[in-house]
């Protein structure tokens, strides 16, 4: 999984015009109507509630139906399921050995994978090593050891202990959308998890600004007798969706909204 392809990207800035000067509580030019007009339009409404009265005497029922192939109306529900109250090194962990239970483990290996102790050496290997399958834990703690390097820490101004510089904090949050099984038979499964992220460093100095990203990732779950493990894990980026008009917030309201609201125990 490549560090740059997670956390790199550029922000984009959105320039809001100013609105016009008109008073909008001042007078209104209006223009005079005629008898004749009114009565157009008075018509004109009548015309339009029977043509609605008249289209809603059809069947309850509708005429088409569903094609084979479509999806049921709960197939995106959640199920409801009680989330598990395990926890193995900070991580959710005693998930069913059914397709639900691998979803709500990858949902919440990938909130583990996605967070800031990622980037210190100590909470990384206590992350992995909770979440990683025994035979896959040498291989994913080096892999994940060579993408949290020193230098990627550097770059994006953290100590060697993944710790934002005095003054800043350090954002770097995954939240999953949705989760969707690829395979699933007996004691493995694969599941992507679709997610957001959070990445930055808040500050008025930052010279990388806490920005948001769409990505999906790729969990290979292995059933060690009593709970579902990493095997592989990969990203890619997206399905984006259009970002919305929302006004960017501060950097200090974005710090302090990381401090106050913990995460999720997820479950499918």
């Amino acid at each position: 999984m490549s560090s740059e392809d997670q956390y790199g990207g550029t922000g984009q800035t959105r320039t809001r015009l100013p609105d016009s000067n008109a008073d909008p509580y001042g007078p209104t030019r209006r223009t005079p109507r005629t008898s004749r007009s009114l009565i157009t339009v008075v018509g004109v409404v009548v015309l339009l509630i029977a043509a609605i009265a008249f289209a809603n005497q059809g069947p309850d029922t509708p005429q088409d139906k569903p094609g084979a192939n479509s999806p049921a109306a709960t197939s995106t529900a959640a199920t409801g399921t009680t989330p598990v109250t395990g926890k193995n090194g900070g991580v959710a962990s005693g998930f069913a050995q059914d397709q639900q239970g691998a979803q709500s483990a990858a949902a919440n290996y990938a909130v583990a994978l996605g967070s800031d102790g990622m980037f210190n050496p100590a909470r990384r290997h206590a992350i992995v090593d909770a979440v990683a399958d025994e035979g896959s834990r040498t291989k994913l703690q080096a892999g994940f050891d060579a993408d949290y390097s020193a230098g990627l820490l550097s770059q994006i101004g953290l100590t060697k202990d993944g710790l934002a510089p005095a003054g800043s904090t350090f954002v770097n949050r995954t939240v999953p959308a949705g989760t969707k099984v690829k395979n699933f038979a007996g004691g493995a499964a694969s599941v992507d998890v679709w997610c957001i992220g959070m990445f930055g460093l808040t500050g008025e100095k930052s010279t990388r600004p806490v920005t948001s990203g769409w990505f999906t990732i790729s969990l290979t779950l292995k059933w060690n007798g009593s709970d579902w493990k990493v095997v592989e894990s990969s990203q890619k980026d997206g399905p984006t969706p259009v970002t919305g008009d929302n006004p960017v917030s501060t950097s200090d309201e974005i710090g302090s909204a990381v401090t106050e609201f913990g995460g999720f125990t997820y479950a499918r």
